[in-house]
């Protein structure tokens, strides 16, 4: 889940601004201020006009030797936990990055002194250790990084039935249930944590930091593991084994095989597997709701919050990178991937360098923006029709406010959830509405006495409406206005009377075109729509030897703790199983 929240409606008007100037803040380089007349998506973006205090060297050529061990083509999340652990591992590594910005759909940008968050704001497990760490935190404690966060443990729920302050844990939730759903749906709530919680110790068993894509798994993961296997087998009994069979099969055929039939549960169920996959429980992996729900369902859980903004994730990994040796070059658009005899040898960049990778070229871009980065015939036609015919989420649309905080009311949350419309089903366009407002528990992400807030369709906006538009054409300027009307009055919904449009100092719309345009996301998509029990994520080789990807388009998928084990598995399988066995120790799991 920590792949989404923040959702919204409502058309922006035209906004006819005084010129907005800002300029990047790096330690080590500055970026030319870029000036607007308008805030348009190009703002929204925050690609042409970004800034972070990463402090990476931003330049179109880098230091050094074009070459590395292995050259990983964009730095998300997953790529950049591959990048910092093949680093760690001693390997010679480059990211190459076409933005402005490290980070991906992850990256941090500053408007007149406002911090936003252009991706994920929910976030769990950060200070979690152990085999059960989430995969995230198990990658920066490798580094030898740690993020300070603020903790809390509730989000504001807006559905058909009412509104109501939802608390993480074992007991909180059932208060909400009595209240908003009825008897019967704590009985069924209590049935599925009864059934699920105990199968938890069969799915984080493995730790995904112990996972490789070669036969040297059977030692890293099989043979390390196996006791703490066969405990977490022995300690849920007969029922509990038979249910963990499940664990790679969707998991609503686990609410179905309990019984449940509360709507308001199976709707709650389909929400929570939406926003954590992009699909409802009827495509998600039993396995990955089951991590959620021990994360969120347990005693003495809680969601944390990076001081900072979500930026300060990617600011330690690139620290991590950097720290071990590793390299990353921005605005180093990578225009292709360079294969000779069957193998990938390097990457051309736009501005004609060649930059050569000796052991391996790593993809961190999606399946379909890979396909296109290879030559046509250098792909075996069964791979390509393979991702061609895999089908995709949806896009987004992307409202980023800054405001004044003067008539907000004091006890304001920092996540806030809106659905319109259970029977239209949680993935349907312009229903659910995300919104995050993290200057609540970071005041340093606004300026004193102002707030910042990030509120987005999670993945359900169709790119057909938004296809071939001209972004400077007033077609498209009034679809944004229409398409993100859902958006301000969510925010407006969620506020309060206090809140005002005209308070607001930035407002900043984003479509499709948008994530297409700056993200290099095919059609601005979310990532693949995989349906667990009828399709499989890719593995991370590709028929092209010495080619990888990770990603949100490789197993185990959409969300931060499942991009962040691509890019630890990836890194694994392009090192000797000692090493690998040498790091588990260094981390202790």
């Amino acid at each position: 889940m920590a792949a989404t929240l923040g959702t919204f409606f409502r058309p922006a008007p035209s906004f006819n601004k005084p010129k907005l100037e800002y300029a990047t803040k790096q330690r080590n380089s500055t970026i030319l201020a870029r000036t607007f007349s308008n805030v348009t998506e190009e703002a929204a973006s925050a690609s042409a006009s970004a800034s972070s205090s990463s402090r990476v060297t931003q330049a179109k050529s880098f230091s050094g030797k074009p070459e590395a061990d292995v050259v990983v083509i964009g730095s998300g999340l997953g790529g950049l936990c591959c990048a910092g652990l093949l680093a760690r591992y001693g390997q010679d590594v480059i990211v190459l990055e076409s933005h402005d910005q490290p980070g991906g759909a992850a990256h941090a940008f500053e408007i007149k002194d406002y911090k936003f968050d252009s991706g994920p704001s929910l976030f769990s497990g950060f200070q979690s250790r152990g085999l059960q760490a989430n995969p995230l935190a198990q990658v920066l404690d490798a580094l030898g990084e740690s993020i300070p966060c603020a903790k809390y443990d509730s989000w504001m729920v807006y559905v058909p039935e009412g509104e109501f302050l939802s608390r993480i844990g074992p007991t909180e939730f059932f208060k909400d249930l009595e209240t908003y759903a009825g008897p019967n749906a704590v009985l069924e709530w209590q049935k599925l944590l009864d059934a699920i919680l105990p199968l938890s110790a069969a799915a984080m068993a493995l730790p995904p930091l112990s996972i490789r894509g070669d036969l040297g798994v059977l030692s890293t993961a099989g043979a390390r593991y196996a006791l703490s296997l066969l405990k977490s087998f022995a300690q849920m009994g007969p029922q509990g084994v038979l249910g963990a069979t499940k664990l790679l099969r969707p998991f609503s055929e686990v609410v179905d095989s309990l019984g449940l039939k509360d709507p308001f549960i199976r709707n709650w169920v389909d929400l929570l597997s939406f926003l954590l996959a992009g699909v409802k429980s009827d495509g998600v992996l039993s396995a990955e709701m089951i991590y959620m729900f021990a994360e969120w369902y347990k005693p003495g859980c809680n969601l944390e919050y990076p001081l900072g903004g979500s930026g300060e994730i990617v600011n330690a990994l690139v620290r991590g990178l950097e720290k071990f040796g590793g390299r990353i070059s921005l605005r180093s658009h990578v225009e292709n991937i360079v294969v000779e005899n069957g193998r990938a040898t390097g990457v051309k960049l736009r501005s004609g360098q060649f930059v050569r990778a000796r052991k391996a070229v790593v993809s961190n871009a999606s399946m379909w923006d890979t396909l296109k980065l290879l030559p046509k015939e250098a792909i075996p036609k069964s791979y390509e029709d393979r991702i061609e015919n895999t089908k995709q989420c949806e896009s987004f649309m992307h409202l980023h406010l800054g405001f004044d905080a003067e008539g907000i009311r004091e006890d304001l949350g920092i996540h806030h959830i809106v659905v319109n419309d259970w029977n239209r089903g949680v993935d349907a366009d312009q229903n659910v509405v995300l919104i995050s407002v993290p200057s609540v528990l970071s005041p340093d992400v606004a300026p004193p006495g102002k707030h910042v807030l990030h509120a987005y369709t999670p993945g359900t906006e169709p790119f057909e409406l938004w296809e071939g538009l001209d972004r400077k054409s007033t077609e498209y300027k009034q679809l944004k206005a229409e398409r993100s009307e859902v958006l301000w009055k969510a925010v407006e919904r969620s506020l309060g009377p206090g809140f005002s449009r005209d308070k607001c100092e930035v407002k900043l719309v984003g479509t499709p075109l948008t994530h297409q345009r700056f993200l290099r996301r095919n059609r601005g998509t979310y990532g693949p729509a995989i349906q667990a029990g009828k399709e499989s994520f890719p593995g991370h080789p590709t028929p092209i030897s010495q080619l990888y990807c990770c990603g949100d388009s490789t197993f185990p998928g959409i969300g931060v703790p499942a991009v962040a084990a691509s890019g630890a598995i990836v890194a694994n399988s392009l090192v000797s199983v000692s090493q690998h066995a040498e790091l588990l120790d260094a981390v202790g799991i």
